[in-house]
């Protein structure tokens, strides 16, 4: 292909080439006259072509393709199985954050404390479905809903975060599936899923009022005001369940009080198709026993020992700490559904004792 304006020039002697013998100033006026036609057909060749940037898109792409997901959930796959294999989370900052390194951390110290019968959580990372985002900022989040894991335990919310465009994907959360839960529709991954800001109008609730009614509901029950803007949820039940537990094996000797923070915003709000959003936030659990009377003590458990470190008793109270992650569905404001809990998990991450 010839480069649009440039020529080139036969440097051979043809019929018009000087003769020998001629004066050397006549030769020079030649190849003055020679190169003067070159210099005008450069000038009037065709013009140089110009970059031509590409149109920018209406909508943002999505932010990773497919398989780019799944070499993201293969990177952490292998740092998880690497820390499990030794309960060591030296490297587990490589590829995870927040609540995920927060709780991964104390199941390798739970599970040595109880030799081995209460290991880490089965985390499987072969996906079924993806949420991505179409975005053109980071933080970026993305989830990942799992295939259920050899265990048949429920499958998993992986909540995958990217915080600056250098930085890799880490794993943020995990929350297990709820049962009989039904996602809501989103965009297909190749198109990517809006992003919504935690005062998001047009819902029935804003996100993040969501996460904070929720918190209440579950502290207060059914004596929460927000208490009919939600579903019945197995997550809930669970909490409810274990805290009667409790209570119930105290009796006299102690009082228990719980009390339940939503982080300060969701780690993400993604649309759905129905116009509503998937919401994804943390929630922390305070859980203090007190003795009621003085002159007592209690057994901690060596796990929270560890957790506290290394206090066997407690001769006032055991404060155990749960980190949590809950994913749950919005609905539009004009739809006359509830709030629903998608998924959800909780586990004790540290413990204080008085």
């Amino acid at each position: 292909m010839t480069r649009a304006g440039t020529t080139t020039t036969d440097t051979g002697h043809g019929p018009s080439a000087t003769r020998p013998g001629a004066p050397r100033r006549r030769r020079a006026a030649a190849v003055a006259l020679a190169v003067l036609p070159l210099l005008v057909l450069g000038g009037c060749g065709t013009p140089l072509p110009t970059a031509a940037p590409e149109p920018v898109p209406a909508v943002a792409p999505p932010v990773v393709s497919v398989a780019q997901a799944q070499r993201v959930l293969g990177a952490v796959a292998d740092v998880v199985a690497a820390g499990d294999a030794g309960n060591d989370p030296a490297g587990l900052p490589a590829r995870l954050e927040g609540p995920a390194l927060t709780t991964r951390t104390a199941e390798y110290i739970r599970n040595v404390t109880t030799g081995g019968a209460r290991p880490p959580t089965v985390l499987p990372f072969d996906e079924q479905a993806l949420l991505v985002p179409e975005t053109d900022t980071w933080p970026r989040t993305q989830l990942v809903v799992t295939e259920q894991p050899d265990d048949l335990q429920a499958p998993r919310v992986l909540v995958l975060r990217q915080a600056t465009p250098r930085d890799p994907y880490r794993l943020w959360g995990w929350a297990r599936l709820l049962p009989s839960v039904q996602m809501p529709a989103t965009a297909a991954p190749e198109e990517g899923s809006p992003t919504l800001p935690p005062d998001a109008a047009g819902l029935l609730t804003t996100p993040l009022d969501a996460v904070v009614q929720y918190a209440d509901v579950l502290g207060n029950g059914d004596a929460s005001p927000h208490a009919a803007s939600f579903a019945p949820d197995a997550f809930r039940t669970a909490i409810e369940s274990e805290r009667a537990g409790v209570v119930g094996q105290l009796a006299d000797a102690a009082t228990l009080s719980q009390t339940y923070t939503a982080a300060p915003e969701p780690i993400v709000t993604l649309g759905t198709v129905d116009g509503g959003a998937v919401v994804v936030s943390e929630i922390s659990t305070t859980s203090t026993v007190t003795l009621s009377a003085a002159g007592g003590s209690i057994t901690v458990e060596p796990f929270y020992s560890a957790l506290a470190g290394g206090a066997t008793t407690a001769g006032t109270s055991l404060t155990r700490i749960f980190t949590g992650v809950v994913v749950m569905y919005v609905p539009p404001a004009d739809s006359g559904a509830q709030v629903q809990v998608l998924a959800g998990e909780q586990s004790v991450t540290s413990a204080v004792v008085q």
